[in-house]
């Protein structure tokens, strides 16, 4: 199951992680959020052990996302390192979520 991140943990599982981190930035009102989550779910089953899948909430979290200038929703951001190496706005195939993370693995 992918993890909850709050403003609170995210230096701690996200930036301090050594395996790369998928965050999936989204909100309960966002439609293509929902669509999102199915697959996100799936990832986090996918990786389990080589990468770590995680959600944050960009309603009741705001500071991480206006740090990483996620301005629409869902933002998928793939860190490695505490460094943003990926970027995917909007809602893609699982496909293309595990090819960024096979290559980081």
């Amino acid at each position: 199951m992918a993890l909850e991140v709050t403003d609170a943990t995210f230096d701690e599982v996200v930036l301090k992680s050594d395996q790369p981190v998928l965050v999936d930035f989204w909100a309960s009102w966002c439609g293509p959020c929902r669509m999102l989550a199915p697959t996100v779910e799936e990832l986090s089953n996918d990786f389990d052990g080589k990468a770590v899948v995680a959600k944050v909430d960009v309603d009741a979290n705001q500071e991480f996302a206006a740090k990483y200038g996620v301005r629409n929703i869902p933002t998928v951001l793939i860190f490695k390192n505490g460094e943003v190496v990926d970027k995917q706005v909007g809602v893609a195939p699982k496909a293309t979520y595990t090819e960024k993370l096979d290559a980081l693995v």
